[in-house]
């Protein structure tokens, strides 16, 4: 067995002897398990990216804090959009609202107006037999009044 463990040193010595140095399984470890990344590829590909390779990168997390700014106002961009085209819905209702009413108004004038013609009066006065009211024969006077101090 020793023998076996010696003739494998010896074939990693010479396989990193052939690389010009000499790695420990302490070292590959270490190398490893760094905590801070490498810098990413000079070159982007799709496939880092669609991958995540990108997310990971030292410049994206300082980055962090501006990227959730952009956010947040993104979400406001869109929240405010939404009022904004909930009120323009809301002002198109009310004109079409105020359009009507300005309508019906009109045509009640225009019917008050056709039904208080003195004329139409006259002829409800003679149809209606029962009312107290009729048709004056002497023209209206002006009755003055005067003034006490």
């Amino acid at each position: 067995m020793k023998e076996d463990d010696k003739n494998s040193q010896s074939a990693k010595k010479q396989g990193s002897n052939d690389l010009g140095e000499e790695k420990t399984l302490k070292d590959v470890i270490q190398e490893q398990a760094r905590e801070d990344e490498s810098p990413l590829a000079s070159r982007l590909s799709l496939r880092k990216i669609l991958g995540g390779d990108i997310l990971y990168a030292q410049a994206l997390r300082k980055q962090i804090g501006l990227m959730l700014l952009i956010t947040f106002f993104l979400i406001l961009y869109i929240a405010n959009r939404y009022s904004i085209q909930q009120k323009l819905i809301e002002i198109d209702k009310l004109q079409t609202d105020l359009q009507d009413a300005k309508y019906k108004a009109l045509s009640s004038n225009s019917q008050l107006t056709e039904e208080s013609r003195e004329s139409h009066v006259l002829e409800m006065l003679k149809t209606n037999a029962d009312s107290t009211l009729h048709i004056a024969d002497q023209p209206p006077y002006i009755i003055t009044v005067p003034d006490q101090k």
